[in-house]
């Protein structure tokens, strides 16, 4: 499976890459005027600490140097590994010049609703089956 989505927000819109590689989980975030990568997070699924009924994700993430998408990475690989109770690996990187607080606040949200439609259409696609 691999597919690439866009968030259609209208403002500060970002794209996303996923590509299941055997069962674990390979995904792009980029966007901006200077998409790159900036940050790259790895996550495995595990039992939560707090209750061993449910599942948590243990998350590594490298940040390159004057970089700031480690939280992104991190939150998305998290998430997803959570989810899909798998291995997955987040690549990050968005850039526009002089973005404002407002401006970070709406990255952030469109990073959230790729990494949602990621992980929806990924569950979707595991219960419809090959």
């Amino acid at each position: 499976m691999e597919f690439t989505i866009h968030t259609d927000e209208g403002e500060y819109d970002l794209s996303a890459h996923a590509r299941m590689i055997g069962d674990d989980l390979l995904v792009a975030i980029w966007g901006g005027e200077k998409p790159h990568i900036g940050a790259v997070a790895a996550a495995e699924s595990r039992p939560s600490t707090k209750d061993p009924d449910q599942t948590s994700a243990t998350v590594s993430v490298f940040c390159y140097l004057m970089h700031k998408e480690d939280d992104i990475a991190k939150a998305a690989a998290k998430k997803l590994s959570t989810a899909l109770d798998t291995k997955v690996v987040v690549t990050a990187g968005i850039h526009w010049d002089n973005l404002s607080a407002d401006g970070i606040q709406r990255v952030n949200r469109n990073c959230e609703i790729l990494v949602t439609t990621v992980q929806e259409r990924i569950q979707t696609e595991r219960e419809e089956g090959p």
